[in-house]
């Protein structure tokens, strides 16, 4: 014991000094002596050091309450630890002799604890000091994943080809479009026939059977399993929700099997499996939903007069059958359009498509995923326009090729580098626009070599015409982002109360927590928009915008960070990230990029709101939002250093990391990235105290929050990956949206806990929950069959959230109802 308390002491102490210079809490360098007194005098036999370890854990208990109150979670790493040595320590009383101290010593050691308490309290960092220091500091080290300079380089043939003459002959005007007026749209209810329900995006159902009084009856009323599950080694993140139209459900698994099951039943009525391999898995094999379709001027009885469309990993989007899963053989070629066309230079996992497209006035709508953080060269983001009966070719939105809405000319291509869109657009059948939630350019965290265009449209909400390809409007969430904060959310469409009454609106959540209420005509604001001063410098501080616009109706952003959030399983840890907070760039919110110490960004890239968007329940007049609550610790590697570190690109033979970010080469700048997402100790717990996500009841017509409480409990969760089995409420980080239901119900799973919940829309209260065979990484969608309602998940699971993977579909539905 008196080794253990000494030496813990030594280190606690050293870093309390560090700390301390760093204009950090004097807490660690006193407790930390006091350890060390405790331990010389444990291991002469001597009792004090029994009662020096009392003083110091109960000056300890004070400092803790003093400084986070007598929140649970806070709380943990600054007693628990110290508390269980106690324990230990009283053990050892029968084996210390007691040492007769005179008054003077008695009183000098008094003093001491006294003085040590006195200096604990005042040593504790003030308002003004909460941020990092602005003198001096050594420079963090270098924090990089080594690459595999060995690994095999997939397509070599495309890495070594020629590269495309880069002058242009003027495009050729594409053919004309005829004009396309709404068409007749599928609602939910009984069908569920889009991934957001419908394009509007609100994933609200009016279904009511399932209510508040009788959800804790919800059963299992059928599971089937895809067979599609991954090879070893290969990422796998699914996020599939299932559409619902008729009889059927149909579904794609991560690598784009196309099934189709009996919506009562769960018996699988049909599969195609496009064969897509490994190799074109990207960030991870996902696919999130899929397309219906009905041929207007189709017969009924006619192949594909309905079928079901989607894009793949491999960068293909095909049509089939909807009754038989047969390809569309009038769907392009022979039912597959190649979405490479025009691309380029690529090799397997860097232009992919996760996705599925959006249907507006007969128009396939269609993005892609161009894999972050590789090079300036990338594949280009174009946006392209697809005939939903034909296939044909109608348009293409390339921002570097201003009013040209062809296709390149012969031997060019789209142009490159620009900003993608890789989520799910939303859009409005009567208005003919389709609306993109764009990302970023190729490289995230460095935006030198960025052109006019990309400045303007990257991290923007822009409205196409879907009869010509042509902007409408954009409204720009980020300026000049170097943050990777892309648009991940699929907006939502509302008729907006007012005191006029209702407006035709779009909802837009974003990765840093703002919320955005426009006008679906126009991108003009319902709610201010507020341009805020934000920090500057970093290594472009001459092209950072001086502001960032701010939403005056409501953000899921949390206050920016200090001190004394920093977390982890003991003193020690969480002193490691004092230590590290102290250290690194930080002013809040838009925190420059930084190459010569770290710098902290928070939120980090998972939000805020992700591809999992938010669900508007439009009769109660109530959003429901869920989101994460973690930092990022980032830095900048310098070239020279990435190159010595072997960081090339996937087009170059490159190893990408495992997580996003995480030693990305972003060739053709000058420098790569080290990212630490939600910035996790080696323990495998983060830096920033619980809760790590969250969700939120929002009041439609004011912003104004209902109620806000953390999602997800610990029992997943522990250092090193072993699972605490604690029912704890923690408020886990969570990946997947949100359903709400008439009956006044939230469905919701996303945590990583792996449970289903069911909560009150009202209250936030959890009514019913059941443990998920997988991760629960994905959107439930619901309908109705034979006068039942059914409740569907698709819990896949997700490699970087680190749940359980599956390939798992299942329905549930309240015992003995219907027919």
């Amino acid at each position: 014991m008196a080794v253990v308390i000494g030496l813990l002491g030594i280190g606690i102490c050293a870093g309390g000094i560090w700390l301390l210079s760093l204009g950090g809490s004097g807490y660690y360098a006193v407790a930390g002596a006091g350890m060390v007194l405790s331990g010389l005098l444990l291991f002469s036999g001597n009792i004090g050091g029994f009662w020096m370890y009392l003083l110091v854990w109960i000056g300890t208990c004070i400092w803790a309450v003093w400084e986070v109150g007598v929140d649970l979670w806070p709380l943990v790493p600054r007693v628990v630890a110290p508390t269980v040595l106690l324990i230990f320590l009283a053990f050892s009383l029968p084996y210390l002799r007691a040492v007769r101290i005179s008054a003077r010593r008695g009183g000098a050691a008094l003093a001491a604890a006294l003085l040590g308490l006195s200096l604990t309290l005042t040593g504790a960092p003030s308002e003004a000091q909460e941020s990092a220091p602005e003198s001096e500091v050594p420079p963090a080290d270098q924090a990089a994943t080594e690459a595999d300079a060995d690994a095999d380089a997939d397509a070599d043939a495309d890495a070594d080809a020629e590269a495309r003459s880069t002058e242009r002959e003027p495009a050729e005007e594409p053919a004309p479009v005829a004009a396309r007026g709404p068409e007749v749209q599928l609602s939910v209810g009984e069908d569920w026939p889009a991934y957001g329900g419908t394009y509007s995006a609100t994933r609200y159902s009016p279904l009511s059977q399932i209510t508040k009084d009788n959800v804790a009856q919800l059963e299992e009323a059928w599971r089937i399993r895809t067979g599609d599950m991954p090879n070893e080694g290969a990422p796998y993140s699914p996020e599939n929700t299932p559409l619902k139209v008729g009889d059927s459900l149909y579904l794609c698994t991560a690598k784009n099997i196309l099934i189709a099951l009996d919506a009562k039943t769960g018996k699988e009525e049909w599969r195609y499996d496009p064969g897509v391999s490994d190799d074109a898995i990207p960030y991870g094999a996902t696919c999130r939903s899929v397309v219906y379709y009905e041929a207007p001027e189709a017969a009924e009885d006619e192949l594909c007069a309905t079928r079901v469309i989607e894009a793949t990993l491999d960068a293909r989007m095909l049509a089939v059958d909807a009754e038989t899963g047969q390809l569309c053989p009038e769907f392009g070629r022979e039912g597959i359009v190649d979405l490479n066309e025009g691309i380029g230079d690529t090799v397997p996992g860097w232009y992919a498509v996760s996705s599925p497209p959006t249907v507006v006035q007969g128009v396939l709508v269609v993005g892609a995923q161009v894999k972050d953080g590789q090079a300036e060269d990338a594949p280009s983001g174009v946006i392209r326009g697809y005939d939903a009966v034909t296939g044909a070719f109608l348009w293409a939105w390339d921002m570097g090729r201003p009013g040209e809405t062809g296709q390149p000319p012969e031997g060019e291509v789209y142009t490159r580098g620009t900003p993608n869109m890789w989520t799910i657009a939303a859009g409005d059948e009567e208005l003919g626009l389709v609306y993109l939630p764009m990302g970023n350019s190729s490289v995230d965290y460095y935006g030198g070599n960025r052109s006019e265009e990309e400045n303007a449209y990257s991290t923007a909400l822009v409205a196409l015409d879907v009869n010509s390809g042509e902007v409408a409007w954009s409204f720009q969430t980020v300026h000049y982002d170097v943050w990777d904060y892309d648009l991940g959310s699929q907006p939502s469409l509302v008729d907006f109360p007012g005191e006029g009454g209702t407006t035709p609106a779009i909802i837009l959540p974003s990765k840093q927590g703002q919320i955005y209420v426009l006008d679906r005509a126009t991108g003009e604001p319902l709610h201010p928009v507020e341009e805020r001063e934000v920090p500057t410098g970093g290594v472009e501080p001459e092209n950072l915008s001086p502001t960032q616009p701010y939403s005056g109706y409501a953000a899921l952003n949390q206050p920016p960070l200090t001190e004394k959030d920093m977390w982890g399983m003991s003193p020690l840890d969480q002193l490691w990230c004092r230590i590290q907070f102290r250290r690194a760039n930080y002013r809040g919110e838009y925190e420059p990029p930084s190459a010569d110490r770290p710098w902290i960004q928070y939120p980090g890239y998972n939000g805020g709101s992700d591809w999992g968007s938010i669900a508007v329940d439009t009769e109660r007049g109530i959003i429901i939002a869920n989101y994460n609550d973690m930092p990022n610790f980032n830095q900048l590697i310098p070239r020279e250093r990435a190159d010595e570190l072997g960081l090339r690109p996937i087009s170059e033979g490159g190893n990408p990391p495992a997580a996003e970010g995480a030693g990305d080469p972003q060739s053709g700048s000058p420098y790569a990235i080290n990212v630490n997402a939600g910035w996790r100790l080696p323990t495998g717990l983060l830096c920033k105290e619980p809760p790590y996500g969250g969700i939120r009841a929002i009041d439609l017509a004011t912003g104004e929050t209902l109620w806000d409480q953390p999602i997800g409990t610990a029992r997943n969760n522990g250092p090193f990956g072993i699972p605490s089995m604690l029912p704890l409420r923690i408020g886990t980080p969570n990946n997947g949206g949100p359903l709400i239901t008439a009956g006044g119900l939230v469905f919701i799973a996303a945590t990583t806990d792996d449970l289903f919940r069911a909560i009150d829309i009202e209250t936030g209260e959890v009514l019913w929950e059941t443990t998920l065979p997988a991760g629960g990484q994905t959107t439930p969608m619901t309908y109705e069959v034979d006068g039942e309602q059914y409740v569907v998940i698709a819990p896949g699971g997700h490699h970087f959230m680190e749940t359980k993977v599956g390939d798992h579909v299942i329905a549930y539905k309240l015992p003995g109802i219907g027919g």
